[in-house]
């Protein structure tokens, strides 16, 4: 079965309330998913890699830039892109979910993004705009997470019975 992925995207600089929110919630998320996606820098980048590692999980870092050493020590996996901004299509995209902490435009293009691509966003914090699913704490985030992974995982267990089942329907009609 595929690896569950959530990305974490947030502001590169925060105060030390928000860095909590995200050291947290990388804690958390750690007993729900596999691997962990960000920015890779600083920030809700830092501080929620630094959480999820913290419990064993494994951190990729989508750089915007060519060098590797630019990731936060956290990062186990870093993938320099030289994308600059552009480098946020990747890191939703690598997502089964997004999380969405406070942040600027950056942040705001990710969730967009999301949510073209319909990928569930959850805010926790971040921007209040149609589409994206409120949490008011990492609890709370943590519950929507796991509905919507485990609503995810019936869809694909159901496709893949389909697959099956015409695979099978068509094999027999092919040999007949």
């Amino acid at each position: 079965m595929r690896k569950k992925v959530v990305s974490i995207i947030g502001g590169h600089k925060c105060n030390k309330e928000v860095e909590q929110l995200a050291h947290n919630l990388g804690k958390k998320l750690a007993k729900v998913v596999d691997i962990l996606v960000c920015g890779g820098l600083s920030g809700v980048m830092e501080a929620s890699a630094k959480g999820f590692k913290a419990e064993g999980g494994l951190t990729i870092g989508i750089l915007p830039s060519y060098n590797k050493n630019d990731a936060n020590s956290f990062i186990d996996i870093a993938i320099p892109t030289g994308l600059g901004l552009a480098r946020n299509v990747l890191v939703v995209k690598s997502a089964d979910i997004v999380i969405a902490l406070p942040g600027e435009s950056g942040t705001l293009s990710e969730i967009a993004y999301s949510l073209q691509f319909g990928i569930a966003v959850i805010g926790l914090g971040s921007w209040d705009i149609p589409g994206v699913i409120k949490a008011d704490n990492v609890d709370e985030a943590i519950t929507k997470a796991k509905a919507i992974l485990s609503r995810q995982n019936k869809n694909i267990q159901i496709r893949k019975l389909d697959y099956e089942k015409n695979s099978s329907d068509f094999q027999g009609k092919r040999h007949a």
